[in-house]
Formats: structure tokens, sequence, C-alpha cells
């Protein structure tokens, strides 16, 4: 254990990241057993890290952080670790990477019977399956989703810009008083560009890296090593799958036709449809349906976007459509707390109730005219006028 606590103290004497995101605030960490999945870099280590370092700072020994791909653990297990820890004092258990540990859940299940007083916390791929895990935690465990960075967020890392977070119901109710106090602080437009290109994955703070590149890095481990390991996808299909993403990310969004799709991959068009549910659950894909409690869902998706719109410009092998890319983030940050479906008038429906056309300044929505709720995301504009809402906006919801 000794191992562990010195790489402990070693990761959090280089934490260099003095703002916090979004969700470390709404985490109920008293809760005894707490879960947070994500997408491979999207921040999940360094949000453990920031809450270890601020909670515990002046009393370390009661906490503990282990990434479970630590060679700590090919002769040690899971619930050795916990018993030694909390008989030396330990209060909460950190653990990493929990899906590169066999039989996770059932060692989490068993520390979590054995010794009630100890907190857990642990975090996965975005792919970790709770419910269905080999021990059920579901009923013990409070599950997190963390999704990358928010246009708000990104503001506050790379250029220290404190803005709130505003609600999607304020942004509708009062689009005017919302982007005048954001424009009244930055220039909103002057950042956006960077940030759909290189602002969604927090990795940016690193020094000489390839941004791009990284992100290419992130997508093929997903393929080739989560995605077989947790999604039961043959490796083999693995350079399908690749190329799949690539055509996603090059054309225009469209109503999908999944025996075309099965046809360029070379895949059965069931295989297309399990692996379309595996990207998704990954953090790659972005699938939207017309309504999401209907059955067709396990049919076929009515749209099909990329997760984000870094992944755009990182997998794309053309430039990039402006239409897409502008769709593609209004889905990705809408998602991160409201039901976003595919539209029969104009491009979505959120929550059921609003409906959204996406476009750049010169939009003048015709195709949602007469809709009740109907607003305009446009681009390239600073203030909103009338129902035409700055589409940058969007980015501030978390």
């Amino acid at each position: 254990m000794e191992q562990l606590k010195s790489q402990q103290l070693r990761l959090l004497s280089h934490l260099n990241v003095p703002h916090k995101r979004s969700l470390l605030t709404s985490i109920n960490w008293e809760s005894r057993l707490i879960a947070i999945r994500g997408a491979r870099g999207v921040g999940k280590t360094t949000l453990l890290l920031q809450h270890i370092k601020s909670l515990y700072e002046n009393n370390p020994n009661v906490a503990l952080y282990a990434s479970l791909d630590h060679l700590y653990f090919t002769k040690h297990n899971l619930l050795e670790l916990a018993e030694s820890f909390y008989n030396q004092g330990g209060v909460s258990l950190f653990l990493d990477e929990v899906h590169k540990y066999p039989g996770w859940s059932r060692e989490i299940k068993n520390i979590y019977d054995s010794i009630p007083e100890l907190k857990i916390v642990f975090t996965g791929s975005s792919l970790l399956n709770i419910l269905n895990a080999e021990a059920d935690l579901s009923r013990r465990c409070v599950t997190y989703d963390l999704q990358g960075l928010s246009f708000r967020e990104y503001l506050l890392l790379k250029e220290d810009l404190s803005l709130p977070i505003i609600s999607l119901e304020d942004i509708l109710k009062k689009p005017d008083k919302c982007s005048l106090q954001i424009v009244d602080k930055c220039k909103p437009l002057k950042y956006f560009n960077n940030y759909l290109q290189e602002g969604y994955y927090p990795f940016f703070l690193e020094q000489n890296i390839d941004y791009l590149t990284q992100i290419q890095k992130v997508v093929s481990l997903i393929l080739e090593i989560e995605l077989p390991l947790l999604g039961n996808v043959d490796i083999v299909n693995v350079r399908k799958l690749k190329s799949l993403l690539a055509v996603l990310s090059s054309g225009v969004p469209f109503s999908v036709d999944i025996t075309k799709m099965a046809q360029t991959a070379q895949l059965s068009r069931n295989t297309v449809l399990t692996y379309l549910t595996h990207l998704n659950r990954a953090g790659l894909i972005n699938l939207l349906y017309s309504d999401n409690q209907n059955l067709k869902r396990l049919q076929k998706p009515d749209k099909i976007y990329l997760e984000n719109t870094n992944l755009l410009h990182a997998l794309s092998l053309s430039n990039v459509e402006k239409g897409m890319e502008r769709e593609t983030f209004f889905v990705n940050q809408l998602s991160c707390k409201h039901k976003v479906e595919y539209a029969p008038k104009g491009d979505f429906l959120i929550n059921g109730k609003y409906t959204f056309e996406i476009g750049g300044k010169s939009k003048e929505g015709k195709q949602i005219s007469g809709v009740p709720n109907s607003f305009i995301a446009a681009d390239d504009i600073e203030y909103s006028c009338g129902n035409k809402i700055p589409l940058w906006l969007f980015g501030f919801t978390y």
C-alpha cells in the first residue's frame, strides 16, 4: 500500500488545475458508494484528485487514491487493500479505472457490505454497466456521468474567465439579458471557433501536445481496448469501426440508411446497429431518435452525430462542413442535462417541448414558422434578436 500512497502524493504535488468542473460541486460526496463514468480523456482522474486535495489536504492519511491498472494489483486484490487501508484509519477510498480490474463489481460489493464505515468512489469508462455488471451495484451506488468541457468550462480553464452557468429556461425566457451578461465580460465569438476545434478535452492544458493527434489516440484506445473489453466487439472489426467513424465525420447529418452503412463498413445490418449503440455509450457518437420512448429505437436512429466537434476535426478526412459542426455542438452541449430528439419540423426537439433550428446569422427559420416554443440557434451573432439566440450561449448550460 505504501506504493499507492507514494503515487498519490506524487500526483497531488503535480496537480496544477486551479479551476474546478461543474460536476465537482454537484456530487453528493457523503454517499457511501459513488460511480463517476465518462469517456476516455474527459478528466475523471483530475476530478478525483482535485476533490482529494481540497478535502483531505490537511489529513491525507484518511483518503487513498488507487488506479486499478497499478502493478500493486498484480499481487494484491481490492478487498485486501480496502481492509488494510481501513484498519490504518482510512475513511475514503478512491478507485480509478475500475474497468481495468477483472471482477471489480464483485469486490466493490464485498467491500461495501463488509466495511460499512468506508466510503468508496470509483471511476470507469462510459461503457461501464453498473446495472448488469457481475455484481449488481445499482441499488447501492449513486452514479454520475462526466462529459467533456462545456464552452463555459473551456473559457474558465483556458482563459481564466469565470462565467455563470445559465439554465436553458433562462436562456429561452430572457435571451437578451443572458447574452448581455456574458458579452459584458468577454467576447465569446473570439474563442468559439477555437473551442469547436480544440476545447472539449481538458488535455489541451498539457504542454507540448498535438491536440488532434491525442484525440486520435484516445479514439484508437476506445476502439481497440474498451469496446472489445466492455462491449463484446470483435477485435477484427476495429478497422471497420474506424472507417465507419470517418464516414460519419465527413458528411452532413442524414436520414440514416443502416443497410447502406452496413455495406460501406462490410458488416451485417444487425452488427452495425449493435456497434452504433456501443459507439454511443463509449462517448464517440450521439444517436438521435424522433421519439426516445418508441420501440423503433431497436431498429435505427433518425440521425447520427459524432459526440463532439473536436472529434469532427480530428477524424474528418476533409474540411468540416459548417452546418454539421453547428448541429454537433448544439446536440453535445444540450444532451448533458436535457433530452434531445430529432424533430419533424426544424432540427431538434428539446425536453419534448422546445423546437430548434440551427444555422448561421442569416437563418430565417422558415421550417419552424408557426411552431410553438420554437427558436433559432444562430452562429456568428453576439446578441439575441426575437427568437434568434446566439449558438454559443448554449455552451453555458453546464
